[in-house]
């Protein structure tokens, strides 16, 4: 069974708009709960698939930062051309490194952060792709013979990506100094705890005048989905209410 791949989505609801960026291995999914609730309260919502996600993990691994950088700017840039003067930036996980870049390289009204990995070695990173690719292959449906013989070859493929996503992540922390946009940074306390100590480092190092910083404790690392998913929304919303668009 070929799975069909989820699809990057734009939520009209009002002259505000967010940018909304997923978690690595995962799709645009994560965001839609969050984005309906948005556009319910007049903000329009886009979110893009990043480069390769949603496809088995030998496809994913053709892709990398360089790739999903492209795509915040193609979002970005989407919303500018719909006549969006004022964006805000949402990020989950891989999502949250890119919404710092943002804040780092482009205009934005202000950054939302969560589950942000600031120190994550290229290892750890395989650890989820392997995991990632099993489970996508059990949904298609497949043997556990042939499952296993393809995982087996899915470790002699090229790993570079993960690399380089892992340079992402160092260099978007080397340069947290120069992001002056309101920020808000959360995390799950049922989350592993090097992500609170991420959160923790996030908002030390930037360099805003308003930025706050909060943890969730009923999450675990997929916040815009888990048991604190309704007071995380209404949360997120405050803050965007709170920025000067």
């Amino acid at each position: 069974m070929r799975l069909l791949p989820p699809k990057s989505f734009y939520y009209e609801g009002g002259k505000k708009a967010v940018l909304l960026l997923h978690s690595f291995t995962s799709n645009p999914n994560d965001m839609k709960k969050l984005g309906s609730y948005l556009q319910q309260n007049q903000y329009s919502c886009y979110a893009p698939t990043l480069s390769g996600h949603g496809l088995p993990a030998e496809e994913l691994l053709n892709y990398g930062p360089a790739d999903w950088w492209q795509d915040v700017l193609g979002g970005y840039q989407l919303l500018k051309d719909k006549g969006f003067e004022h964006i805000a930036v949402v990020g989950l996980s891989l999502g949250g490194v890119l919404a710092l870049k943002t804040a780092q390289e482009l205009q934005i009204n202000g950054v939302v952060t969560l589950s942000v990995p600031m120190d994550k070695e290229a290892a750890v990173l395989k650890e989820r792709i392997v995991y990632y690719a099993k489970r996508y292959k059990q949904l298609e449906g497949k043997e556990d013979q042939q499952i296993a013989s393809e995982m087996a070859e899915l470790d002699h493929l090229p790993f570079e990506s993960l690399t380089h996503f892992e340079h992402l992540i160092n260099q978007t922390r080397d340069q947290l100094a120069r992001i002056t946009s309101p920020v808000h940074v959360l995390y799950g306390e049922m989350d592993a705890p090097s992500y609170k100590t991420s959160a923790e480092k996030i908002f030390q190092s930037v360099t805003s005048d308003q930025k706050t910083i909060k943890g969730f404790a009923h999450s675990k690392h997929l916040m815009t989905l888990g048991k604190d998913m309704n007071e995380i929304n209404q949360d997120i919303l405050t803050f965007l209410n709170e920025l000067k668009w």
